[in-house]
């Protein structure tokens, strides 16, 4: 081993590939995690009320996230698939003479592990959300029964200070998990068409584990925790505006 200083980072700074791992990565974070924590939240607060079948329609949506990511992955491979797969075929049935190539393109690649990724993790978001929403007084929404609040000025300003704290933690936890995401990649694209799906996590695996440059996988690494730790902190100082405990 021999020491270098700060020339592994310069390399990573230099590379093309970790530029393109660190777009795709900050893409992929800013379109999953607002995308994917709304849908449980809507999700969250139909299931709330009594509706019939509402311990089945929770254990639908919560499935995938117990669900393998090899196994879900392969299926959503199939369902995307460019020619002659069901969700092309059905957007031509609907007049799209067109679809998108979905994994083979390097405009929609990403657009498709979007779509998994809010498919895969809006279950789990909302089942934590729900647990949330079921602690919020009932007072409280009397009290905006009484003063003549709709439904929707009643979920605005009950439910969601009700539940900032779950909230709070739900966005935490997404971004995290957004910045490890490696699997479906690894199985559906492998960082491809080009680079249009490479992350940094794909890319740590790929210096590492393929071209066994393990000085340039841990400096991506350590930009991936640094990244991680100040988008948590600007997380964190920000939520003393909208959180109540």
């Amino acid at each position: 081993m021999k020491f270098v200083g700060l020339h592994n980072f310069k390399s990573i700074l230099e590379n093309d590939r970790f530029t393109a791992a660190l777009t795709n990565n900050l893409f992929y974070t800013f379109m999953t995690v607002p995308l994917t924590v709304v849908c449980a939240l809507l999700l969250a607060a139909v299931l709330n009320k009594s509706i019939y079948g509402n311990g089945v329609i929770r254990a639908m949506f919560f499935m995938p996230y117990v669900s393998s990511m090899v196994a879900i992955s392969v299926v959503f491979n199939v369902l995307f698939y460019p020619n002659g797969g069901p969700i092309n075929s059905i957007l031509q049935s609907i007049g799209i003479k067109n679809p998108p190539g979905w994994f083979i393109d390097k405009d929609w690649a990403m657009v498709g592990l979007v779509i998994l990724a809010i498919w895969y993790q809006m279950g789990y978001y909302m089942i934590i959300l729900l647990a949330g929403m079921q602690n919020v007084p009932n007072s409280l929404y009397d009290a905006a029964q009484i003063d003549g609040a709709g439904a929707w000025k009643t979920f605005l300003n009950v439910t969601v200070p009700g539940i900032s704290p779950t909230l709070f933690f739900v966005l935490i936890i997404a971004t995290i998990n957004s910045f490890k995401v490696f699997d479906q990649i690894n199985i559906i694209t492998k960082g491809g068409p080009g680079f249009s799906t490479t992350v940094l996590v794909y890319e740590i695996y790929r210096n590492a584990f393929y071209e066994y440059n393990f000085g340039n996988a841990s400096a991506i690494a350590w930009v991936l925790l640094l990244m991680v730790l100040c988008i948590t902190a600007i997380q964190w100082i920000g939520q003393k505006k909208w959180v109540n405990y």
